[in-house]
């Protein structure tokens, strides 16, 4: 068959291990993320902002599938990653942090604030100019709202067109329904920027005994990695329920990496408690939370085998295919075999709209797919 060509709603990039270490005075640069393995290779040991927590290791067999992973040229390199992309067929992209994921568990203002830019100045330089294909997200600090505001407004005036945001603040901030980050929410509809959240980004708990660990015992590995899930479809609910995307109709939201079925059954018990519970419903909405989050939220997937149902069956139209470069849970490395499968017997107008139409509506400045390809 020929090849199908996407853009994606999912990417990620490794950073050099000292960028903040190199760009931050040391008193700052002492508080970034470093990690001790124990002797035995089976734990280590993570510090970040005056924090400690342990987590296992990768076993042999993630390991071995990580060295796999790590022959993705791009991981590293922005000029080399457009040949993966190539190959994968694979053209405009959202480019998420990697370091910057550990964003939501910073505790000092002054840390985060330094780290963010520094991190968005390293992106100008390094990722940026490479190609007009990559979405790259601005960093902006969430542990004080005026700093958010100041630097999505300076990422605004640099070019930046999306800005990635964490699930969940740190529990020092306030949480994203909470007025106080209306002013935010007011800067970043004035710039049109897109609010790119990644799931998987809530604070670290020290106490639970590592990152991402909710469950233990039998099916502790499934549950935790749906778990993740369930934090990006808690943004997008605070931001429906607050009112924060109807008094804002122009601001839109992608979800990456979660799926996309969740948003009609998501807006159709907001809507049952917004209709049966409206005598004590505050504040009361221009719109039906329903409709708000089919149109202002955009949802990427990677291999849901219900995601084209969810555009054709369900009449969400924001669907968004998502490689999740070059991530255990991506597609790289079969990307045409997954989209082949996942578009078998859909129409056209679906597969362009979910490969293509979505992404060009929330990134219109990314040129089009070359009709020949690549």
């Amino acid at each position: 068959m020929q090849k199908i060509w996407t853009n994606s709603g999912d990417s990620h990039f490794l950073e050099p291990d000292d960028l903040w270490t190199t760009r931050l005075p040391k008193a700052l640069a002492d508080l970034t993320p470093k990690s001790e393995k124990d002797p035995d290779g089976e734990y280590e040991t993570v510090s970040v902002d005056g924090q400690t927590f342990r987590r296992k290791l990768p076993t042999s067999a993630a390991v071995e599938f990580l060295a796999e992973t790590r022959k993705a040229v791009g991981i590293r390199d922005a000029k080399a990653r457009l040949i993966d992309l190539d190959e994968e067929g694979v053209w405009g992209e959202v480019i998420f942090p990697s370091l910057g994921m550990w964003s939501s568990t910073f505790r000092t203002p002054e840390l985060l604030k330094a780290c963010m830019r520094a991190s968005n100045e390293w992106a100008l330089e390094e990722l940026v100019p490479v190609s007009e294909r990559y979405v790259v997200t601005a960093q902006v600090s969430t542990l004080l709202v005026e700093d958010a505001i100041s630097e999505i407004e300076w990422a605004a005036e640099n070019g930046f067109k999306a800005v990635f945001l964490p699930t969940t603040p740190h529990p020092s901030a306030p949480d994203w329904h909470d007025p106080a980050w209306e002013p935010f929410w007011d800067a970043a509809e004035r710039a049109r920027m897109v609010l790119a959240v990644h799931i998987g980004t809530d604070p670290v708990d020290v106490t639970s005994g590592g990152a991402g660990v909710v469950y233990r015992g039998p099916g502790g590995a499934v549950m935790n990695y749906a778990e993740t899930t369930f934090s990006g479809q808690r943004f997008a609910m605070k931001l429906v329920a607050s009112g924060a995307l109807d008094r804002h109709p122009d601001l839109r939201v992608l979800i990456s990496e979660g799926g996309a079925t969740w948003i009609p059954f998501l807006g159709d018990r907001m809507l049952e408690g917004y209709r049966q519970h409206s005598m004590v419903v505050r504040p009361k909405l221009k719109r039906d939370p329903k409709e708000t989050l089919m149109t202002q939220v955009y949802a990427s997937f990677q291999h849901d085998e219900t995601a084209v149902a969810a555009h054709d069956a369900m009449g969400y139209k924001n669907v968004m295919f998502g490689s999740d470069y070059p991530h255990m849970e991506g597609t790289f490395g079969h990307t045409q075999d997954t989209l082949k499968q996942l578009f078998d017997g859909a129409s056209d107008a679906t597969r362009l709209r979910i490969t293509q139409g979505a992404f060009f509506e929330l990134f219109p400045h990314v040129p089009a797919v070359p009709s020949s390809g690549v």
